[in-house]
Parts: structure tokens; sequence; C-alpha cells
């Protein structure tokens, strides 16, 4: 039996092939998205694949988080249907593996329920701009004119403004600004200044107090007694996620005032930091946690060295490899994945599941009856 590999590069991405029996089987790997947490390594089973320089690579070096091993690889497709990331993709006569019910996937889920207003934070939240705000809302100049001779007095309770964004939408005369996301963290995680008032812009009409969600808006002003039989704008819309973007890490959850979203992720678990190894740790000089982690749970809080939001943590691993002095430690609890069909290699992708989950140190090659060897006495998948 013949079987052709070949290897592609196409700037972000190695396109890995092969040809056996007729059948086209293709691996690509995306580097960028690859985030080097390294379950790939731990299951591919026939070590065709290398955990790269993590901490090195966490910390500014441009280069692919794992390598493969071509000759080696027998295109079996755990890497794909097992990566968080789906920075590796496997495809079967061009089918993805992840759409085929003989193999077992990573799932997970994100909704959004009846709670959601619709605001602007998910949007904003999002690290990785998987979600889209469609907003339908009126704006102010088109239900009343503005009023140049109005007079009066317009405040913003801090305490109680979000920073939705539902004002700015509505009304011109407030100013939304996007802090810096390097400064954006569980900590401080909101995503826009505090409201500015544009006085110039403001005439006191007092529709922006009933369009408040949190009663933070007082408006002082004879126009507004005058209106006050207006109703207020109906907000609609829709928050539209793209599951190929989305990592469920979180941030919309932890953000949202609303609880209008609800996810489940792909693993559940525990992650701590090591108390003795602590004192090694440098986050300002290193940032390879901070860094690496494709759902910014880690940050360095005011008040200790550093710390991890554990509602964030996908429990993927990452971190833990980036770190130099094992400061990070992680246990994987469970693996949400479709369900194992009866086929020949159903045992062998269970063993793999347990090792992911953490069951299982390494695979159990007893009884192995998807490796055989070819004519050329080298081991193949098949």
């Amino acid at each position: 039996m013949e079987i052709v590999k070949s290897m592609d590069f196409d700037g972000t991405s190695f396109i890995y092939t092969e040809e056996a029996k007729g059948v086209d089987h293709r691996l690509t790997y995306n580097y960028k998205q690859c985030t080097g947490c390294g379950i790939c390594t731990k299951i591919c089973p026939t070590g065709a694949l290398e955990l790269g320089p993590i901490p090195e690579i966490a910390t500014g070096l441009d280069a692919p988080p794992v390598m493969l091993d071509l000759d080696a690889c027998t295109f079996c497709g755990m890497c794909a249907a097992f990566c968080p990331e789906r920075a590796f993709r496997f495809t079967i006569d061009g089918i993805d593996i992840r759409n085929l019910a003989e193999y077992p996937h990573l799932e997970s889920s994100i909704t959004v329920n009846d709670n959601c207003i619709p605001c602007l934070i998910c949007e904003k939240a999002c690290p990785r701009d998987a979600i889209t705000l469609k907003l339908s809302i009126p704006k102010k100049e088109d239900l009343l004119h503005f009023d140049e001779t109005a007079e009066g007095e317009i405040k913003i309770d801090e305490d109680k403004c979000n920073r939705c964004g539902i004002c700015k939408a509505f009304c011109d005369a407030f100013l939304l600004f996007e802090r810096d996301p390097e400064k954006i963290n569980p900590e401080m995680p909101h995503e826009f200044e505090p409201v500015v008032i544009d006085p110039e812009k403001c005439d006191y009409c007092g529709l922006c107090v009933d369009l408040c969600p949190e009663d933070a808006i007082e408006v002082i002003s004879e126009k507004r007694n005058v209106n006050v039989d207006l109703k207020p704008p109906v907000i609609t819309g829709e928050i539209v996620i793209d599951d190929e973007i989305c990592d469920r890490c979180g941030w919309c959850v932890f953000r949202c005032p609303y609880n209008a979203l609800e996810i489940e992720k792909p693993f559940e678990g525990e992650i701590r930091i090591v108390d003795n190894k602590l004192p090694a740790c440098d986050p300002v000089g290193c940032h390879a946690c901070i860094n690496i982690c494709p759902s910014k749970a880690w940050y360095i809080p005011s008040d200790d060295k550093i710390a991890v939001e554990e509602s964030l943590c996908t429990y993927c691993g990452a971190c833990v490899n980036s770190c130099r002095f094992d400061v990070i430690d992680l246990l994987r609890t469970d693996v949400k994945h479709s369900p194992a069909i009866e086929t020949p290699w159903k045992k062998q992708w269970l063993d793999t599941i347990a090792i992911i989950r953490g069951e299982k140190e390494k695979r159990d090659y007893a009884g192995l009856k998807f490796f055989r060897k070819n004519e050329e006495g080298e081991v193949v998948w098949r």
C-alpha cells in the first residue's frame, strides 16, 4: 500500500497531507492560533507531536508551539478532535473530523437567554472578537428636536452605572471611551472609561432617564417635565457568537450584568498557585502566563504578586507549560465530548479522553487495533 505524504506552509499554517488507498487526509496546523497547551502532544499515539519552547514563545519568540514529525504522523486526527483552540484541523476527503460521528471530539456550548437587553458590554468584553452585537435603537434626534434654549442639570451615578453603553447608542451627548485593552483584567474589567456628558449636545430632554437599565441617570430640567409622557424608545437586537472563534473563555458571562449568557466549557478542573514556589515568580519581568493565556484569566492584582480568575480558566494548561518555575498546578477533572460510538478504535479514543482527564499517564498499547505494519515494516494507523 503506497502512502504519499507532503507538507506545505502558507505563512501561518502548516498543511500536512497524506493519500492512502485513494483517501485524502489533510491536517492543518495554524501555529498562530495555538496556545501551547500541550494536550495534543500528550495524546498523540505515535509521539509525532512535540512541544516547543513555550516559555520563550510566551515571552515573545515567534515559533510554532508544537512541532510535528511527518514521518511519525499516522493522520489519526486526535490532535484536531481535542484541540480546544482549533489550531489543528483534520479532514478526511474534505470532511472535518469534528463532523464525523465515528470520531469523538470536544463539545461545548454558549447560549444567550431572555435576560439580554442587549447592551455593548459582551461584544467589547470578548478577547477574541467572537461576539457581534446587532443593536436596534432609534437615535434621540429622531424622536425629539434639539432645544438650544433648554437649561438644566444631568448627573450619572457611578456606583450604579455599569457602562453598558445604551445611553451612548441612543444620544450623542453621552461619550464612552474604550479603555486600553492591556489595562483590562479581572480586577478592573470595565471595557469603557466612566461615561462623560458633552454639555453642548445635551438639552436635558430626560429620555435617557427611563432608558437607563440601572437608574443611574438623573436629569433636572423643566423640559424633563414637559416630556414626561413621551415613552422611551424600545431597544431590540441580538447577540451573534461565532462558534469558530469562541473558545468558551467565559469573559462574556463574567462581564454580563444581567446573567444573559450561559456557557458549558469543554474542560472542568482546578487551577492553583503553588505557594512554596511563588517566591521565584516574577510576573512583571516575565508575564509568560499572562501573555499565553487565551482567556486572559491571569493578571497582576493590586494586593498580590500574581492571580488567576478561575471562572475564566478553560483548564487548557498553556500557563503551566509557560511557567519556568512550576508555580502553576492544573488538575483537569472532566472532558466534555461527543459520544464514542461502537468502532474498532473506540477504546483507543476513550483512552485519549482518559489521558486528557488525567486518569491515565500514558496510552495502553496492548491490543491496539488501529496500528499495523505496512509492507515496509512501518507502523501505520488504519
